[in-house]
């Protein structure tokens, strides 16, 4: 048995066991990527850390500590409720909303998880308040990044046309564009109706009412909320938590006082909040702290997206200049970092970097490539880019396969290179909705009122279904027919 084999094989033994046993798979996977590395491919050990993706591990850390911030101070629900306005109230609008933001941002040149990690937690928020499925919310934002990613001046678009132009294939920008737009477009519309759209567009926001019986704004001022977002681990959690519980009691106190002496509702400090959250209800602006916030997050798209600086460099630089205006939150956001997660996909990550070190990934491309049958050969490399896409680089994918590709596209088989293309670029990116891409990952970390193990299942089931369907429906939409 060659050493690829044996790669591949303990890449399936993971799922095998992370499925049957709950381990988190990262751990599996380091180990895989230590025996395998070490065993198999005589590896020394700086060659399979070099596979380990610091820069995604950054992001993922960065922008779950940054987003985490903006829950806790009430920033994220805050930006909910200004989304619900601007839609009047319609609940059914809000993914469709997230959908084209996304897809908008990723269409005018920004990088996929960037796009991802900035609207993917205030998606995510809303669907926790108002009760919309939390899967369909996430996949909606990472379809709409995939849909607007391939325009002519977008990174996936950039890449695809550069590799295409110099391999002397003939090239629609935008029939790769608008195939990319619309099969993403098409699968939100059916994940919107099978996941309760229909329900939701029969929903409006509910209007409360004061004390008084007067009709109030639903958008009042959020408050500070007990940690709702990713996994919540160790000292610094409660530390915080303890924290934040003595300075409440110190306020409700000082604020029951205020009360009692007022003669507002009766003594006590049950009374004096009372009061006080009735005059917050009326007043609808943001803190200081939501503004610092809502400024650095305007702040991490405009560096990220127009002067290209590191997601995850600028999402803890913001992270660290909020904590000097709240430290107490700052503990608890450390906590809420999704370390089990973070875990998972950089554990798969660094295999699947000893699987490229070793020539695994172009081993697999060369043997489909090998193949007589151009049709058989256009969908097998369709689907060996999105299964390696899954797990890996779409990027890296494009600009791999497609060359692959160019031998029986210029012979003249048959096969059209602008539809094969357009296949490739939609099976190699719509797999990111797998939970162990960046795109995915982003997702599961920014999901709330959820159970994890759940939730990261469904995402594995909808990945797997995604990676086995869509390359054969491009296939036969773009290639065959």
């Amino acid at each position: 048995m060659s050493s690829h084999v044996i790669s591949i094989c303990v890449l399936a033994l993971m799922f095998v066991v992370a499925t049957a046993l709950p381990i988190n798979m990262g751990v599996i996977a380091f180990v895989g990527a230590f025996l395998v590395g070490t065993l198999v491919a005589a590896m020394p050990a700086k060659a399979i850390m070099a596979g380990f993706p610091a820069e995604l591990f950054l992001t993922l850390v960065g922008i779950t500590f940054l987003f985490a911030q903006a829950q806790n101070n009430g920033t994220i629900d805050w930006l909910v409720r200004l989304a619900v306005r601007a839609v009047g109230g319609r609940i059914a609008a809000i993914p469709w909303v997230m959908f084209f933001i996304t897809a908008l941002l990723t269409s005018v040149g920004a990088v996929s998880p960037a796009a991802v990690a900035i609207i993917a937690p205030i998606a995510l928020g809303f669907a926790a308040k108002y009760n919309i499925n939390p899967l369909m919310m996430g996949l909606m934002v990472i379809h709409g990044a995939q849909g607007g990613g391939f325009s002519p001046i977008s990174i996936y678009g950039g890449i695809t046309n550069k590799v295409v132009q110099e391999a002397g294939l003939p090239i629609s920008e935008l029939t790769t564009a608008f195939t990319s737009l619309g099969v993403n477009f098409a699968v939100s519309l059916l994940l919107f109706f099978v996941f309760g759209g229909a329900k939701l567009m029969r929903q409006q926001v509910p209007k409360s009412k004061s004390a008084g019986g007067m009709p109030i704004s639903p958008f009042g001022p959020p408050v500070a909320v007990a940690a709702q977002g990713p996994q919540i681990y160790g000292d610094a959690e409660n530390e915080s938590g303890s924290e934040e519980r003595l300075t409440a009691q110190r306020s409700s106190a000082a604020v029951g006082a205020i009360g009692g002496s007022a003669g507002v509702g009766g003594a006590g400090a049950g009374a004096g909040v009372g009061a006080a959250g009735a005059r917050d209800e009326v007043h609808e602006g943001p803190t200081l702290h939501q503004v610092v916030t809502v400024a650095g997050l305007i702040t991490l798209a405009v560096l990220t997206l127009m002067y290209k600086l590191d997601l995850g460099f600028v999402a803890i630089s913001i992270g660290f200049i909020i904590s000097l205006l709240q430290p107490q939150v700052q503990k608890r956001a450390i906590g809420q970092v999704s370390w089990p997660e973070i875990m998972l996909i950089v554990g798969v990550s660094t295999y699947v970097g000893v699987m490229q070190k070793m020539g695994t990934i172009t081993w697999v491309g060369d043997s489909v490539a090998s193949m007589t049958s151009p049709l058989i050969v256009a969908l097998l490399l369709l689907f060996v880019g999105a299964v390696v896409s899954a797990f890996a680089s779409s990027t890296a994918v494009l600009g791999s396969l497609i060359p692959l590709a160019v031998p029986f596209l210029s012979a003249g088989t048959g096969v059209d290179p602008i539809g094969f293309i357009a296949a490739m670029a939609v099976a190699s990116t719509i797999v990111d909705v797998s939970p162990f891409s960046t795109n995915g990952a982003l997702v599961l970390a920014s999901a709330q009122h959820v159970d994890r193990d759940v939730f990261l299942r469904q995402l594995m089931i909808y990945g797997g279904i995604v990676t086995l369907v869509a390359p054969v429906v491009v296939w036969l939409l773009f290639v065959v027919l």
